[in-house]
């Protein structure tokens, strides 16, 4: 399946930002069974300087710095991306996940993609007994990490409610998990702490789900949303679960990034030299191939201070 990938940013801003020092991760990610086609970056107002870097996390990310005074920010990203995958493993299949625990742990490699990196807590996942009780109930000895990661995402989506008032991206996940609700940001976090708690290698990806209007609807330009779900280290290799769906990634998932949490693959941070309120407005359009450019539709903005 080939896809064309809109994301824009609007920030708009009460008084003029005379600074700004942006970092962007916005152009998706070649390999785990995807290769990107094209990939076109705009920003307005033009940046005085754009550098692009390889992080830590073998990601490419765009850091431009703006010096020209302005009240409203645009980032629109471009892409055409190929999504071909392998069927999913079957449920039980692959190495058992107290060995699986256990290699981890004592392997030596410290590249990008090395399990250690996604054994231990970070910013956003903080261990908590709770969560890796409730994980624990996945995992019996002997069970294979890929059945065990398997049975953790289908509790989860059948446990908590998505929500997306009741908790926003400043929600410790605990919170998140005594309230049994939240966004794909929430589940993703709770998952992921729950297998670490376990001694499981698992990453936080962000990216982007192809979605299906109601029959009979048009698409509506700018209406998707970029998601987030978890990628695991099942002992040979990493497997992605979506627990907000209850699915395993398949063709219809785009990845952009993978990191330890939400902190190092926000698609947009960074610094203003401002004061007052801001609107933010996030448009989103996953298009495969064959279908029409999608009507447009309204997007609500959100105020932040």
């Amino acid at each position: 399946m080939i896809y064309t990938l809109r994301h824009l940013t609007t920030y708009r801003y009460a008084r003029p930002v005379r600074f700004a020092r942006c970092a962007l991760r916005l152009r998706p990610s070649d390999g785990e069974g995807q290769t990107v086609l094209d990939s076109s970056l705009t920003i307005t107002p033009a940046p005085r300087t754009r550098v692009v870097r390889r992080d830590y996390f073998g990601l490419d990310v765009v850091a431009v710095t703006i010096d020209a005074p302005h009240t409203e920010l645009r980032v629109e990203s471009l892409s055409r991306v190929m999504v071909e995958r392998p069927p999913l493993p079957a449920p039980e299949s692959g190495m058992p996940w107290d060995q699986v625990r256990d290699t981890s742990l004592a392997a030596r490699s410290l590249a990008h993609d090395a399990p250690v990196h996604y054994l231990f807590p970070s910013a956003r996942v903080a261990l908590a007994p709770t969560i890796t009780d409730y994980a624990r109930a996945s995992f019996p000895p002997g069970r294979s990490a890929y059945g065990g990661a398997f049975d953790l995402m289908r509790r989860i989506r059948a446990d908590f409610k998505f929500d997306s008032k009741a908790t926003d991206v400043r929600t410790p996940l605990a919170e998140a998990f005594v309230l049994r609700a939240g966004v794909c940001q929430d589940f993703a976090h709770i998952m992921i702490a729950g297998l670490r708690g376990l001694g499981v290698p698992a990453a936080y990806v962000s990216g982007y789900l192809r979605t299906i209007p109601p029959a009979g609807r048009p698409r509506l330009r700018g209406a998707d949303a970029s998601h987030a779900w978890v990628s695991v280290w099942c002992g040979d290799a990493w497997f992605g679960f979506d627990p907000t769906n209850g699915i395993g990634m398949c063709d219809d998932h785009i990845v952009v990034a993978r990191g330890r949490d939400y902190t190092d693959v926000s698609p947009i941070d960074g610094i203003v030299s401002s004061s007052g309120p801001q609107k933010l407005k996030v448009e989103v359009d996953v298009i495969p191939d064959g279908e029409a450019m999608p009507e447009h539709a309204t997007v609500a903005e959100s105020e932040t201070t």
